[in-house]
């Protein structure tokens, strides 16, 4: 990640120095300016992310540079500092545009906690604009790739669904794309032009969990020196997506449980609520009823979160759409790599369609990146697929060795087996060899041997000439 650009302002030059040498050991880009007029030249030649500005300065003053790097650029993050605040100051620089405001001498800890939020809204928002811009790419309906008939009746679902307030509970297994379908609800919602934020709630323990959705209040907890906004508030009029819902404590699960029924949110350490307008949508890889029978996930919380249950079929069962899904990542990783891959053998596409997939689409996918990557053109081959995924697809079925077995001798299944999987492989020796677990030269003694007691009128038959 690019460092971030801080500019200070500042006419004393030992805060100039103080400032810089703090943040430069945060690992931040920082430069520093003693004048209004040299801070905005600055700030045009190399556009920063973030300007720490004093107000009362000779020449142009804080308020004035405000103003102008916010005619600059809108992204420009500005955080006032002054040892002189009066309210009418304070109040004239937030409506300007300031990102926060902070009195002199300033606290460095203090001020550090703040660059930190402040950058991290700043990220927040520039993600959820991109994510405006993009979403009809990533999260339209026409953009989920799928033709197989379960997929068509969860497109019917999303845009029944889309324009209600419901909450929608997601389940199936982890890699088939359940943040997908949140996305495709919120793309298509009244609240499309609002926050759509995720929260991976197995990635984040009990404690930090807690004030991540909810906020918490200045002095909260150790190491709390600011208040918070959490996830529910920062996602106020849109959508949130809990991923993995069940891995939420029993305290927390508690908490969520208000939020949904009473639409607010308590922060830790907060005297009073605050009201959230939220659409909130899980994901899960449990079956949830199974966890409440365990006690781990609360009875009254399920039935909250399951007003629409979207079940999310793994790619096995619906084989049908590897095929398109192959297409798609092909086109996908061709662009970002700039290579010009055709498409993929027969051999390699039977492998992929054989295969159980138990990663689903996100193994898929990887699966074809590391194909395009090793593929030198125009065809993706069996070769250039993961092995592991090559071996096991290689690996008759339960059904298929049941049928070999049955009512047959040791040798008789033998040459079965081996005529099957030249089958397979489109009478490729070398492929065929290396699933039989055989060196092609014994391979080849067996053909000619086959070829031998065909001629003499015994054995399995007929024998193909391409075995040959």
């Amino acid at each position: 990640m690019a460092q971030k650009k801080i500019l200070i302002v500042d006419d004393e030059i030992g805060i100039q120095n103080l400032l810089t040498r703090v943040l430069k050991g945060e690992g931040y880009d920082v430069r520093s300016a003693g004048n209004g007029g040299l801070a905005l030249k600055m700030a045009q030649e190399d556009l920063p992310d973030l300007v720490l500005c004093d107000i009362k300065m000779p020449g142009k003053d804080g308020i004035e540079i405000l103003a102008e790097l916010k005619q600059m650029s809108p992204k420009i993050e500005v955080i006032m500092l002054t040892a002189y605040s009066t309210v009418e100051s304070a109040v004239t620089a937030m409506k300007l545009g300031a990102a926060d405001y902070l009195k002199k001498p300033v606290d460095i800890e203090e001020l550090k906690i703040v660059i930190v939020k402040t950058l991290g809204i700043a990220e927040l928002k520039r993600e959820n604009l991109a994510l405006r811009q993009q979403v009809g790419l990533r999260y339209g309906i026409d953009h989920i790739v799928g033709k197989d008939p379960q997929m068509l009746k969860i497109f019917d679902l999303i845009r029944t669904v889309a324009p209600t307030p419901s909450t929608v509970l997601i389940h199936g297994e982890s890699g088939t794309g359940k943040e997908l379908i949140a996305g495709a609800i919120h793309h298509h919602s009244p609240r499309s032009n609002k926050p759509f934020v995720k929260v991976n709630c197995a990635a984040i323990s009990e404690e930090l969990l807690e004030s991540e959705l909810f906020g918490h209040e200045k002095g909260a907890f150790t190491g709390a020196v600011r208040a918070n906004e959490g996830k529910f508030m920062l996602a106020d009029g849109g959508s949130i997506l809990l991923d993995e819902v069940s891995e939420m404590s029993p305290k927390l699960q508690a908490k969520l449980l208000r939020v949904l029924q009473e639409k607010e949110v308590d922060k830790v350490g907060g005297r009073e609520p605050v009201k959230v307008d939220v659409r909130v949508m899980a994901t899960t890889n449990r079956n949830l009823e199974e966890q409440i029978q365990k006690g781990a996930f609360r009875e009254d919380l399920y039935y909250r979160l399951n007003v629409v249950t979207i079940a999310f079929p793994p790619l096995r069962e619906r084989k049908g759409d590897i095929p398109i899904l192959t297409r798609h990542f092909v086109e996908k990783y061709n662009k970002e790599m700039n290579k010009k891959i055709q498409g993929i053998s027969r051999e390699a596409e039977q492998c992929l369609l054989r295969y159980h997939w138990p990663g689903n689409v996100r193994q898929l996918e990887n699966c074809i990146e590391r194909a395009i990557v090793l593929c030198p053109g125009p065809v993706i081959e069996i070769d250039h697929l993961s092995p592991d995924v090559v071996q096991a697809a290689m690996r008759p079925s339960g059904q298929e060795i049941k049928e070999i077995q049955a009512g047959i001798t040791v040798a008789e299944m033998e040459k079965k087996l081996i005529f099957e999987t030249l089958k397979y492989t489109q009478y490729n020796r070398t492929r065929a060899a290396e699933m039989l677990g055989i060196s092609i030269r014994t391979l080849r003694n067996k053909l000619n041997e086959y070829r031998s007691e065909e001629a003499a009128g015994e054995g399995y038959g007929p024998f193909s000439t391409q075995a040959c």
